[in-house]
């Protein structure tokens, strides 16, 4: 094989493997984040333990009912169970016995349980939906870094593109004899300054895709692709922080499972009192025996399916009771209760505070975004003009490089400068409308 041949192919494999990367979209890297995020599958046993503890709460109304068995050797003297004689013999016996009890009255301590549990069992639901959220957001923020960063690199290549140009300008004026030596250093200075920053900004970008990938837990890559052209963000000039805050209060997990954590709490302090409450239950059972000692007038022993019959004894009843005295426990039980009601409504009020806080501050950054998106774009629009002019005065000596150099860096700053504020105000619109109940996510 030719080395032209080699060459060739060598570089159609590449492109064939370029081409081959998938190319990510925001959405489906959060829905692949969420999927393998072990936080949120950590979250989601929490919510099948409590809907465990639910359906045991509803079962716990069930009767309960319990069997026992024991089976007994005597040696030496001992009472005979059968006759209470005692005997110098060594003998066995076994006894049999079922019993249940059904609670008929508990301070309705059962239902407000039930309640309870149901509940939290809601709260945790929306705990696993705001731990998705909260990815989500982690991997919007790593998304539009990388975009950001993307922005960087096309940049600095289109600065050291110029550099490049000059240096070959000045190269040939030099050759030309129309331009001195120095003036070749000084373009040969800007360009290994523009080679640094296009490494930089190139290092920053890999480390900027190394956090996306760790953030969707994307295993054997060190590389991600993302897609070229993202929508364009429809800017909300007049958000009313009223009406926004009663769009998230609505929805807003976090606040929602506090909220089933009040309910919660309420209904655990009720079922609380009801231990201040006489309880009623209803009882029954069934026993049996079996005697060695247990014989007919003949001196055998009796068999044991015999016996198994004959020594049987069946009960059932009623039971009360009322709580007079126990060192006062119930009635702190019941006052620390209260004050866990308590601390879950406070703790409502701070998930509320703080979500206000949050969407005031998205409120006030989007008016200044927009403000400042706007003079950055106007800014860029003079920058460049200024160095198209400066770059033509350059061409025909009327300026040195050192001041076409600080014009090329105004440019390239006001085109970051553009770049950044862009992306911010994209990904508070795009916050914004979140919390207008928008689906951005499209997280069920």
């Amino acid at each position: 094989m030719s080395l032209k041949t080699y060459i060739t192919t060598l570089l159609l494999f590449a492109s064939l493997i370029g081409f081959s990367q998938e190319v990510w979209t925001l959405e489906e890297c959060v829905d692949y984040a969420i999927e393998h995020n072990l936080q949120v599958k950590n979250t989601s046993f929490s919510n099948e333990s409590s809907r465990e503890s639910y359906r045991q709460s509803i079962r716990d109304l069930l009767p309960s009912v319990n069997g026992s068995t024991n089976y007994t050797i005597r040696y030496g003297r001992s009472a005979d169970p059968q006759t209470n004689d005692y005997v110098n013999s060594d003998f066995f016996s076994n006894n049999y016995s079922l019993n249940a009890n059904l609670d008929l009255f508990r301070g309705f301590q059962k239902l407000n349980t039930i309640r309870a549990s149901k509940f939290i069992y809601k709260a945790t639901q929306e705990d696993i939906l705001q731990e998705k959220f909260l990815l989500a957001f982690r991997v919007m923020s790593a998304f539009y870094d990388i975009k950001f960063y993307e922005g960087l690199v096309a940049n600095s290549l289109e600065q050291l593109e110029i550099s490049q140009g000059n240096y070959d300008l000045v190269e040939k004026q030099v050759e030309l004899g129309l331009m001195a030596g120095a003036d070749l250093y000084e373009a040969e200075s800007n360009l290994l300054g523009d080679k640094l920053l296009l490494t930089q900004n190139r290092n920053l970008l890999t480390n900027a895709k190394l956090i996306l990938i760790q953030e969707m837990n994307l295993t054997e890559v060190s590389d991600i692709k993302l897609q070229e052209n993202l929508e364009q963000a429809s800017v909300n000039e007049n958000v009313a922080l009223d009406s926004l805050y009663q769009s998230a209060r609505g929805f807003v997990p976090l606040v929602k499972s506090q909220e089933y954590r009040v309910t919660a709490a309420k209904k655990q302090l009720q079922a609380t009192r009801g231990t201040l409450f006489p309880s009623l239950s209803l009882v029954a059972g069934y026993g049996t025996s079996y005697f060695e000692t247990n014989v007919d007038e003949n001196g055998n022993v009796i068999p044991f399916k015999t016996q198994f019959n004959d020594n049987s004894s069946k009960f059932v009843g009623a039971q009360l009771n009322i709580p007079i005295s126990n060192g006062w426990a119930n009635h702190s039980q019941v006052k620390q209760q209260k004050i866990a009601h308590m601390q879950a409504k406070n703790n409502l009020e701070i998930q509320e505070q703080e979500l206000f806080k949050l969407l005031q501050q998205l409120v006030q950054d989007n008016r200044a975004l927009i403000a400042e998106y706007e003079q950055s774009t106007k800014k860029v629009e003079a920058q460049q003009l200024a160095f198209t002019i400066a770059q033509k005065r350059y061409e025909k000596g009327l300026i040195n490089a050192l001041e076409l150099f600080q014009a090329k860096n105004l440019y390239g700053v006001a085109q970051n400068e553009n770049l950044q504020v862009g992306l911010r105000l994209k990904v508070n619109q795009s916050t914004i409308d979140f919390y207008n109940g928008l689906p951005i996510f499209n997280i069920n």
